[in-house]
């Protein structure tokens, strides 16, 4: 502890010491010798009547201050918490305490508490380069170029091993960046700045974010033909990434990572360049070589997936459960998701079950163990998962509404519509204007067929986020489908075409206005367009029944054949059928 903690537990060792000596004392005495007379007992004032025990007045008490002050951090009050500290630092002799007060001091932009802390601090053994980071953030919150540039010189004329780092830290807190931008160009200096590569790549990189662009590249271009290293490399080429010249980029990663081939960061970033460019073979090759970590099994996974490569997913499996055991709990999520993959559904859950409660992965672990239940039929188990995360998650609103929202998808799968719009309305309840709730209940309550309700939540989306394409294209087409204010569908659906014209889904519902309109010819062609770019269950049953319509019946059939062979649970499809029996 900072306080006086110790001291306090040796003063009531001590009283009680005293306490068991007196004891024992008394214990001695109480039987006469023989031949002598008892000794009367005093009934006068006794010496314990006499102790009186002194009370310390909380401005008084060193650890009164300290945990008023923890108490107030903890409770994110830092002026309060600042006050505390400050008096804390001059009833203790520890210099973190006091340390400690110029840092909240500093926070809140007290001059006064700040100089005062900083006094205190500097009277226990403060290091000069401390010193100079306190004065230095001081002078720039009173807007003191100069004085703060003679405390930053100081601190990184001190050789302490971390000055150049407190130094970016500094400006980094300026409120006034243009003066921390002119601090750096005058200080960090070719000549000034050591002979180590990463504080030239920390102040390129600060002279960045400070809008200090030619700064920035004159120190970057010095760093790169100073080291030649691994690092320098990268940052040119993150430089020219950004820049738009992504052939550049590509060359300077390939010599970063021959320079340093074993650096898992400069791998992974040449990988990501490589991919972006369409090149996902190569970026396998460069991740797969080298030491690996949870990141380069996630990117190697990520990679074959994308591409369908299962007999890269099945060599990354294997090679993975060849690692140790703490390799493996360490990857236990991603070696889940390859399992997933993979078909190996038991695998999975065996794996999601291995990932720890404090792997920051833990809730999606859950998530995917529930719906690999729920698509193995055993939803009760699903849905205890999920009632579990909502239980764990209570005091965490982002993922209690995430953990409601899983539960109604598995309901929406389930087409047990009531139960999900259930359980939208309870992450409407943490959240009763989010837009994605409002949307999935809109879409629970359409497959429900309580049109007004979907009507409602959809329209809610669009007062909420104006010309959101998704609920745009919702509206319309329920309007649509319900043969109800068709004007109000048709200006929906023109704007959603208007902003996503190569969208199936959008097509689709315009050609169902289309139908409902009569114009049979546009929704045909509308229709067939879609169901040609997107073999959708919907689209296609929407398509036979306006086929159906215009007497095409063979083309219909064929058309819903199809349909029931890729989506044979396909809930359109069997009122259709049922509608266009002869």
């Amino acid at each position: 502890m900072l306080t006086g903690g110790s001291k306090f537990k040796q003063v009531r060792h001590f009283v009680v010491m005293v306490g068991a000596v007196m004891a024992i004392a008394g214990c001695a005495t109480t039987a006469p010798q023989a031949g002598q007379q008892p000794k009367q007992v005093r009934t006068g004032v006794q010496p314990l009547d006499r102790l009186q025990v002194a009370i310390v007045p909380p401005e008084r008490d060193l650890e009164a201050q300290v945990m008023a002050g923890d108490f107030a951090i903890a409770a994110n009050d830092l002026k309060t918490a600042s006050d505390a500290y400050g008096k804390a630092a001059w009833l203790s002799d520890d210099p973190t305490v006091a340390s400690r007060a110029a840092e909240l001091a500093l926070a809140i932009h007290d001059q006064a508490a700040a100089g005062k802390a900083l006094e205190r601090w500097a009277a226990l053994g403060a290091k000069p380069a401390e010193l100079a980071e306190g004065r230095a953030r001081m002078a720039l919150d009173r807007g003191d170029t100069a004085d703060a540039q003679h405390q930053l010189e100081l601190l990184v004329a001190s050789g302490d091993k971390d000055a150049w780092r407190a130094f970016g830290r500094t400006l980094v807190q300026a409120r006034d960046a243009a003066q921390a931008g002119v601090l750096l160009e005058r200080i960090a200096t070719p000549q000034r700045l050591p002979n180590e590569a990463t504080a030239w790549l920390a102040m390129a990189e600060l002279g960045e974010n400070l809008g200090r662009h030619d700064y920035a590249q004159r120190i970057g271009d010095e760093a790169q033909k100073r080291f030649h290293d691994g690092a320098t490399y990268a940052w040119a080429a993150q430089k020219a990434f950004r820049a738009g010249d992504k052939a550049g980029a590509k060359a300077l990663f390939a010599k970063a990572v021959q320079k340093d081939p074993k650096n898992p960061r400069l791998r992974l970033a040449y990988a990501s360049v490589l991919a972006q460019g369409g090149d996902e073979k190569a970026a396998a090759a460069v991740v797969a070589v080298g030491p690996q970590d949870a990141d380069t099994y996630n990117m190697r996974m990520t990679l074959a997936a994308r591409s369908a490569d299962k007999a890269a997913l099945a060599r990354l499996y294997a090679e993975m459960r060849r690692q140790s055991d703490d390799v493996q709990a360490d990857n236990a999520f991603t070696l889940g998701q390859i399992a997933e993959l993979l078909d190996k559904k038991e695998d999975a859950l065996d794996w999601y079950a291995a990932v720890g409660d404090d792997d920051p992965h833990i809730f999606d672990a859950s998530v995917r163990s529930a719906v690999i239940l729920h698509l193995q039929g055993k939803d009760d188990d699903a849905h205890q998962i999920v009632a579990d995360l909502q239980t764990t998650y209570a005091d965490r609103p982002e993922a209690l509404m995430k953990a409601f929202a899983v539960d109604a998808e598995l309901y929406m799968d389930a087409r047990r519509f009531d139960a999900a719009a259930a359980a939208y309305d309870k992450a409407l309840r943490v959240k009763p204007d989010d837009t994605d709730m409002l949307y999935g209940r809109g879409l629970a309550y359409a497959e429900a067929n309580q049109v007004d309700q979907a009507v409602a939540d959809f329209r809610k989306v669009l007062e909420l986020k104006p010309g959101d394409i998704e609920a745009s294209n919702a509206l319309g087409f329920t309007l649509a489908d319900n043969d109800r204010d068709l004007a109000e569908a048709q200006t929906l659906l023109q704007a959603a075409r208007s902003a996503r014209p190569d969208d199936p889904s959008v097509a689709d519902s315009w050609g169902w206005l289309k139908f409902r309109q009569g114009q049979l010819d546009q929704a045909e062609s509308t229709l067939r367009g879609a169901w040609a770019k997107q073999k959708d269950g919907d689209i296609g049953v929407h398509l036979a029944e306006v086929l159906w319509q215009r007497g095409e019946h063979d083309e219909a059939r064929k058309v819903l054949n199809e349909v029931r062979r890729i989506d044979p649970k396909n809930a359109s499809l069997l009122k259709t059928e049922q509608k266009l029996k002869p």
